[in-house]
């Protein structure tokens, strides 16, 4: 008889474990949660007391201090995450986070994000939503700003927010609470995140929020959170075209 063929040699260092579709998921727990939200707290501390004296220090637009500070903030959290899943878990980032292929073509994904920001436009008539002097209008107001806050908001903000609420928040929410009510309450903090930036305003916070909840059934549904990165890029883009024809139609008069 012939011998049998051995299972091929697996080096953990080379071929890192994926995480097993059966195993329980998502594998970390609100103790890791709880510990990410302390010391993302404390980074954005850091980061508005440095942001706020360097611009005490260096006489120019606040856009120049705030946008590179945020992206650096962003690069904190995302490095926390990875801390938690290789060091405590020994699990790659992004098979963890679900970082896989949507099975939904990306003309869907796109589609999709659009005709939920013409949705959310609707909703914010209805609302009667104020147009008010807010950070985010103020840093909108200048072309230079308003290009590099587009690039900005339609690649690296939707990937470190849904990596942040869809990615890690909202598994483990659903997995405590069902679908609807972890997809909703995974939702509330991404709008309250934007509470500052436009004023206060609790109608902003709201379409916000309906928004999250969109790219949270997204994520939910099609399991992947590259999906919810797409149409929220798709989402966001679509008010900063809308926001370009705007500046340039007195011109064009």
């Amino acid at each position: 008889m012939s011998p049998e063929p051995s299972a091929p040699y697996i080096d953990p260092r080379i071929d890192p474990p994926l995480v097993a579709p059966s195993e329980n998921y998502p594998f970390w727990g609100y103790l890791d949660l709880a510990g990410f939200v302390v010391l993302a707290l404390l980074a954005l501390l850091v980061e508005s007391f440095l942001a706020g004296a360097l611009l005490s220090l260096v006489h120019v637009k606040k856009f120049f201090v705030e946008l590179p500070a945020q992206l650096l903030l962003y690069g904190v959290l995302l490095w926390l995450l990875s801390v938690i899943f290789r060091r405590y878990y020994n699990r790659p980032f992004w098979e963890s986070l679900r970082w896989v292929p949507a099975g939904v073509g990306g003309a869907a994904l796109l589609a999709s994000g659009v005709l939920l920001a013409f949705g959310v436009m609707a909703a914010s008539v209805l609302l009667k939503t104020p147009d008010l002097n807010s950070p985010m209008k103020e840093l909108l107001s200048d072309k230079t700003s308003m290009v590099l806050i587009a690039v900005f908001g339609t690649t690296l903000g939707p990937l470190c927010e849904e990596i942040i609420f869809r990615g890690f928040l909202q598994p483990l929410l659903v997995r405590s609470l069902g679908a609807i009510p972890g997809v909703l309450m995974a939702a509330v903090p991404f709008g309250l995140l934007h509470l500052q930036q436009y004023g206060n305003s609790w109608r902003h916070v709201l379409l916000i929020t309906l928004a999250g909840a969109a790219f949270g059934w997204m994520r939910h549904r099609t399991g992947s959170t590259k999906a919810a990165v797409i149409m929220h890029a798709a989402y966001t883009g679509v008010f900063f075209v809308l926001l370009a024809v705007q500046q340039a139609a007195p011109r064009a008069l």
